[in-house]
């Protein structure tokens, strides 16, 4: 899945969120990719990394708009209310728009202000080849390090304990064959008996005790979703850090203020 500069990735930002939401609410906005962080949508920096990594050539944004977001945006898509829904009808802009051949797509949520824009260069660039949905993990130690204290959900793994990315790359041809399967999945999440009955209860039994390796993982997601699965274990916090509460935007303020230009 490894593009040069003269094949640039198209990028969907999911921006999208419940209109009822009380933390965005709170902070006077419509959506919480809204808030400002230190004094800026956090989306807007979200945008701004994309921009300057050097990688990614088009922009599809999901979700409600600034003016100033505008300017950072290609194609402007209307919220379809679900996460799936939303990176269905985001990729299916950029198609309209031209893909070109070998173009892949990165998928990135717009509440991860603290990316900069070298880390998403860093994680493009590393991306493994031929691998048709790329989805990037943290390691517990990583995220500690660069901020103390700061709460996530982590999966113990046999490699180590780990937390999910905010961002994630995939191959636009095949998205019609793993989104049907994957709301599946999503479906079950909080249906033990039904989510064993489709990953299996051994792999869902060697997961909740830490035994399971990140090679049988992606072997297990790769069959399951039918599209050859990759996971990459990326040295950058806020690949795996977004926000999601005020604590997350204090921390998020604390960080990007003072912080040198995106383009870092």
């Amino acid at each position: 899945m490894t593009q040069t500069d003269a094949t640039p990735w198209s990028a969907v930002v999911l921006g999208g969120g419940d209109p009822g939401d009380p933390f965005a609410a709170a902070h006077g906005v419509k959506v919480k990719p809204l808030i400002p962080v230190a004094g800026e949508p956090m989306a807007l920096h979200v945008l701004r990394a994309l921009r300057g990594s050097g990688r990614v050539g088009r922009v599809a944004y999901v979700g409600p708009t600034t003016p100033e977001l505008d300017d950072l945006i290609d194609e402007r898509v209307t919220d379809h209310g679900t996460l799936l829904s939303n990176l269905e009808a985001g990729v299916d802009a950029l198609r309209a728009a031209g893909l070109q051949p070998g173009e892949r797509v990165l998928v990135v949520t717009a509440d991860v202000p603290m990316l900069r824009a070298s880390e998403v260069r860093s994680v493009l660039d590393d991306a493994p080849a031929g691998a048709g949905l790329v989805y990037p993990v943290v390691r517990r130690e990583v995220c500690e390090a660069a901020y103390p204290g700061v709460k996530r959900t982590y999966a113990r793994l046999r490699d180590g304990t780990f937390t999910g990315g905010n961002l994630f790359l995939l191959d636009p041809a095949l998205i019609g064959q793993f989104l049907p399967r994957l709301r599946e999945v999503l479906a079950a999440r909080k249906a033990p008996l039904k989510l064993a009955g489709l990953i299996g209860p051994g792999v869902l039994l060697r997961l909740v005790t830490g035994r399971l390796s990140v090679a049988a993982l992606e072997a297990k997601v790769s069959a399951l979703l039918g599209v050859p699965a990759r996971a990459l274990v990326t040295p950058h916090a806020a690949v795996g850090t977004d926000v999601d509460k005020d604590a997350d935007l204090t921390l998020a303020e604390a960080q990007l203020t003072g912080r040198p230009g995106a383009g870092t």
